[in-house]
């Protein structure tokens, strides 16, 4: 008997990602398009220190609707992130990131590093929005990536106030 030493462990799901995953699978498909709903009116704007950044660095070009997502880096370590989407014109996608942001802003890079691969698949689940999938999952990889780089000390700070 080999052990596989080549599969890195499974790290476990931090709580607030944990709390928004249990939520989501709990409701019924009506239930969950009606919390997209509300969870779109919740996007944090992006503050006005941002938008005299390159706007095209923060792009997610996956996405079909345009998306850009800011991170930060605050003194304490956590990160925390803004995107920048029309929420009236795309409230799915809004919805999507209100949520995942509300699971890893002002945690550790550990949090967004923890999330599980399928997490797009685990919160959008019975509702119908496959073709939304690769955005939606490449906004993910991007709040992972942008984490990866606050762990290694290397995420640009952000302008000033």
């Amino acid at each position: 008997m080999a052990d596989d030493l080549s599969a890195p462990p499974v790290a476990p799901v931090p709580p607030s990602v944990a709390r928004v995953l249990s939520y989501f699978r709990a409701l019924s498909r009506e239930e969950k398009m009606q919390a997209l709903v509300q969870y779109s009116k919740k996007l944090e704007p992006v503050p006005e220190r941002f938008r005299a950044l390159d706007r095209a660095a923060y792009v997610v070009p996956e996405c079909q609707t345009p998306v850009e997502l800011y991170p930060e880096q605050r003194a304490d370590g956590a990160i925390h992130f803004y995107a920048d989407v029309d929420a009236r014109r795309s409230p799915t996608v809004a919805a999507f990131l209100a949520i995942l942001l509300s699971a890893v802003n002002d945690h550790p890079p550990s949090t967004a590093l923890a999330i599980p691969p399928d997490f797009t698949r685990q919160m959008m689940e019975s509702i119908g929005l496959g073709a939304r999938e690769v955005g939606l999952n490449a906004m993910l990889m991007r709040i992972k990536r942008y984490a990866a780089q606050a762990a290694a000390g290397q995420l640009a700070p952000a302008p000033g106030p």
